[in-house]
């Protein structure tokens, strides 16, 4: 169902458009974790090292999926809102056509230089086959990965997040079902659980589309929209570019951590780090995604001309937000041993208490990622990059840099310590610019 956010409560249509996006955040991280899961429990140790030594390459792709789109987001959330349907056909169109490209560019990028990646990364010798068969086979499933993101980002750039959920729920579940199918039925490996992805994105993907073509179709509009717009896609560019380097510097920051994690050279601990980085990303996943509804309801509202029910929307997100946030971080701190435990049958010491010390010392200041993202949400919306991008980049910096400082003579828990602290940072220096109300043009 389309929504115009533009009318009715703040608080209660950022409500009934961010709890779906919730949920959907949930499957998706839940079928993500299954992998993980999967891996540990069915193939073993090096096989769950495998996957982890994969990820941070995958997070790269993904991290590029979701900023080009974050950018045609926030136009199409802008032109829905100022009622110039055409121009928003035109939109989805131009998006689809500039992201499919990249994704094919990407594909080829990634199938050339998987292995040289890897070694790159310190991957250990032993598990070295097993993770580049896992990233060949999911590379080749980029273009479902990348269509997939341009179908819900156009769904929630409407203010409809019930149909993505929908379609993640049975994505989630058939991708499940391989995994099990394909390793324990077929005996296929790690690759299998790459494959089972790939299987499940097509058809999410494929569905999605022309769901939401079909969709299109019922809006009038008062003119014929052009198949292609440059002048749209440099709009679109405008902001996707940032946001891609946003999140590909923020991925490139998780390689040199995942490169300092293998550099202590024990299985265990990467296995471990795999598992608690999933459980960790799992929580922040569900923040950011109640943030992207913040992000969509400020570009309708500013492009509707109601910068007003900004604010309000900012208060409501901020609250659910922090929620959650709480929720997670009282979980992870709590029951450190039991969560690490899902991913590994019979996990050594090392496991547990490498996991252990990770999850007790970040999430405490989960809430302070959570109010970051809340921000800088507003700033995409609002198309202001410069700042939310200011944020971003000096939480990486600083986790980058202090991981490998604290790590000198703090071990692997002066990783695990970088954290907290570009968090801290960060999110004091997003609230600043949102309080100087730095988002709001038509105050400036």
């Amino acid at each position: 169902m389309i929504t115009d956010m533009s009318v009715g409560k703040p608080w209660r249509v950022l409500l009934n458009f961010s709890f779906p996006l919730l949920l959907s955040a949930v499957f998706q991280q839940l079928y993500n974790i299954a992998d993980t899961i999967i891996a540990g429990r069915c193939l073993g140790e090096d096989a769950l090292a495998a996957v982890g030594s994969s990820y941070p390459i995958t997070m790269i792709f993904m991290a590029i999926a979701l900023g080009s789109t974050a950018g045609a987001s926030v136009i199409i959330s802008r032109l829905f809102g100022e009622k110039r349907l055409t121009d928003m056909k035109t939109a989805v169109f131009t998006t689809y056509i500039s992201i499919g490209a990249l994704s094919i560019i990407l594909t080829v990028f990634g199938l050339i230089f998987c292995r040289p990646m890897l070694e790159g990364l310190n991957t250990h010798s032993d598990i070295m086959e097993d993770s580049v068969s896992y990233l060949n086979i999911y590379t080749w499933g980029l273009v479902f990965l990348f269509v997939y993101n341009i179908a819900t980002c156009v769904f929630s750039s409407l203010g409809d997040s019930k149909t993505p959920l929908v379609l993640l729920i049975f994505s989630s579940v058939g991708n499940v079902g391989l995994d099990l199918l394909l390793v324990l039925c077929f005996d296929m490996g790690v690759g299998a659980l790459a494959l089972a992805t790939l299987i499940a994105q097509g058809f999410a993907c494929i569905i999605a589309s022309l769901i939401l073509f079909k969709r299109l179709k019922t809006i009038d509009t008062s003119g014929r929209p052009k198949i292609f717009s440059r002048k749209i896609l440099m709009q679109i560019s405008r902001l996707a570019v940032p946001g891609i380097f946003q999140q590909s510097f923020v991925s490139v920051g998780n390689l040199f951590i995942q490169s300092l994690v293998n550099g202590f050279n024990i299985t265990a601990v990467t296995a471990a780090y795999t598992a608690a980085i999933k459980l960790n990303t799992f929580a922040v996943t569900m923040f950011a995604t109640l943030a992207g509804g913040v992000s969509n309801f400020t570009a309708q509202n500013l492009g509707a001309g109601k910068p007003e029910r900004v604010k309000s929307g900012f208060k409501s997100g901020l609250l659910t937000g922090e929620i959650v946030a709480v929720t997670a971080s009282l979980i992870c701190f709590i029951f450190p041993d039991q969560l690490i435990g899902l991913f590994v049958d019979n996990p050594t010491a090392t496991v547990i208490e490498t996991g252990r010390s990770f999850l007790r010392i970040i999430s405490p200041f989960y809430f302070t990622v959570c109010a970051k993202l809340i921000a800088d949400n507003v700033f995409k919306g609002a198309g202001k990059m410069t700042f939310f991008m200011i944020s971003t980049f000096t939480d990486l910096i600083l986790r980058v840099v202090l991981a490998y400082i604290l790590s000198g003579f703090m071990g692997v828990n002066g990783v695990w310590w970088s954290w907290p602290v570009g968090w801290g940072i960060s999110a004091c220096l997003a609230l600043v610019f949102y309080f100087t109300g730095r988002w709001n043009t038509a105050s400036r």
